[in-house]
């Protein structure tokens, strides 16, 4: 017998081929797209098929934010009725799904036809949260376990208001209780796991702080019993194989099915065993969208453009990216108008932010709500911290790692901030403070200049700066910047604040005061 296990993963509200940035786009991913290869191998199977959703995908769109933010009714329906029709066995929560709170999330929840598995995030009474922990589908005789699990680091990330009375507890230690119990229970395990991986998944090498974040190369290697993972929240595209169990991650936006094939047997004492595993990844570039999703959502698809191509503002000068790297080195107009949005929101004059990704190209003429939501692409709130002198320097220090000083002298990317995962987000600019980096020199030694208001900052200094929510709580590994620090948060999203600004501000002038300078000698 043949068990076939499909999984998406982190589709982020991405329903259409689109990413926004313009109308009647083709691109190579979407949940229509992935819906058809799902359907496709579902049909050519031989044996019974499972398919698994693995999180990450009520937030992260300009649609899911329109339909969470800014529609008259929000609520999360639409969207999981493109999960209903794309007929998922079982499925699992990510960290993104609490971005807009407990009760938007249990409305989708609530929509979905299909068990919800979380045995990792427990309420006050020490049982899951959200839906069960693990679900037993039986098919063609066949007993399949399926665990799931989700990253442990979401307190770092998440507004402590979402996750009020919840237990993040450790997902490997989840595991070694329960996989056991599962071999008992049912012929084959899987663990669709809402993480990442912290090692190289060849030598085993650690490629990040093991912060628990992710943790799928440990429970490979420290939990027997598992036949497949399933795995995400990284983005990347992985099919592979470690101690011989089939592992997939099948990327970013619906742009791939992970797929692993089972071959089981009975052995003597008639017993189900797995005696052979592939592990592969269905690209959906090339496949046609699913024209019953498409037909479904077309009013809605039809109303997220028209509020896309709202004007909000006008432009004096030149506020478009055409360089993601020299933004980060070089301040950019785009930049300075975010900080100004941030400091008039919260009444400070210090703040930092980040180029979230590299796709954004920053502001035309005519700045449109599609120009605001495809350049800041997080739902961001923002926090006010009281810093020390010495926080801010040794989180300007963070920031710093994420360059590297080339041999001909010019200021390159530290690969860390590249592979496995691109992580742009995690480096910072700031405004209302002067500061010089030299890339040159040793991490934690890069910050040669740091004044505020013309005086150097001495490190019992205390400061109020402007971060969003993520960053404040100490997101992106930032452990100098904590909840205990914020003393006051404006609610609104960035998306939001920055129409706002725009309302109250309808000419911008594309301008920069050069506050700091990355340097390499």
């Amino acid at each position: 017998m043949k068990l076939t296990i499909l999984a998406t993963s982190d589709i982020h509200g991405y329903i259409g081929p689109t990413n926004f940035s313009s109308k009647r786009q083709d691109m190579p991913y979407g949940a229509v797209k992935a819906a058809t290869v799902l359907k496709k191998e579902k049909e050519q199977a031989t044996g019974p098929v499972v398919t698994i959703e693995n999180g990450d995908f009520i937030q992260g769109s300009p649609l899911s934010y329109y339909i969470a933010r800014r529609r008259k009714s929000t609520n999360p329906e639409d969207l999981v009725t493109v999960l209903n029709m794309m007929e998922y066995d079982v499925g699992v929560i990510g960290n993104h799904e609490f971005n807009y709170g407990e009760d938007y999330l249990k409305q989708a929840i609530s929509a979905m036809n299909y068990p919800v598995l979380v045995a990792n995030i427990l309420n006050e009474a020490g049982e899951p949260a959200f839906g069960q922990a693990y679900e037993i589908v039986e098919k063609e005789g066949l007993k399949i376990a399926v665990l799931g699990l989700t990253t442990t680091y979401i307190p770092n990330w998440e507004h402590p208001d979402h996750i009020k009375g919840m237990t993040f507890k450790d997902g490997v230690e989840t595991a070694k209780e329960l996989v056991p119990q599962l071999r008992e229970l049912a012929d084959v395990v899987v663990v669709s796991y809402h993480g990442g991986f912290e090692r190289d998944l060849k030598t085993g090498e650690i490629t990040e702080p093991l912060t628990g974040e992710n943790e799928a190369y440990q429970l490979m290697t420290e939990v027997p019993g598992i036949d497949a993972l399933i795995t995400g929240h990284q983005h990347r595209l992985i099919a592979t194989k470690i101690n011989n169990i089939p592992v997939i991650q099948p990327g970013y936006r619906g742009e791939a099915v992970g797929k692993i094939t089972l071959t089981i047997e009975k052995n003597d004492n008639g017993a189900y065993v797995v005696t052979q595993s592939e592990a592969s990844l269905i690209e959906t570039a090339t496949a046609i969208p699913d024209a019953a999703i498409a037909t479904k959502l077309a009013d809605l698809f039809k109303e997220v453009d028209e509020w896309l191509d709202q004007p909000l503002g006008r432009v004096e000068g030149d506020m478009r990216i055409q360089d993601a790297h020299r933004v980060r080195a070089v301040e950019h107009p785009y930049v300075e108008l975010i900080h100004k949005v941030q400091m008039e929101a919260t009444g400070t004059d210090i703040s930092g932010t980040a180029l979230f990704v590299n796709e954004g190209k920053g502001f035309g003429e005519i700045i449109t709500m599609r120009d605001v939501v495809t350049n800041y692409v997080y739902p961001n709130t923002l926090a006010v911290l009281r810093v020390s002198g010495a926080d801010l320097k040794a989180a300007l220090e963070h920031s710093a790692t994420y360059f590297k000083a080339e041999k001909d002298g010019s200021v390159g990317i530290n690969p860390d901030f590249i592979h496995p995962k691109p992580q742009y987000y995690n480096y910072d600019m700031y405004e209302g403070i002067d500061y010089t980096i030299n890339a040159k020199k040793p991490f934690g030694e890069r910050i040669v200049q740091l004044e505020y208001h013309g005086k150097t900052i001495q490190p019992e200094d205390q400061l109020d700066i402007t971060l969003n929510q993520y960053r404040a709580v100490g997101g992106g590994n930032y452990p100098m910047y904590s909840a205990d620090k914020i003393i006051r948060e404006n609610q609104k999203d960035m998306s939001e604040l920055i129409a706002d600004y725009l309302v109250e501000h309808p000419v911008i002038k594309a301008e920069t005061n050069n506050n700091f300078k990355v340097v390499a000698e």
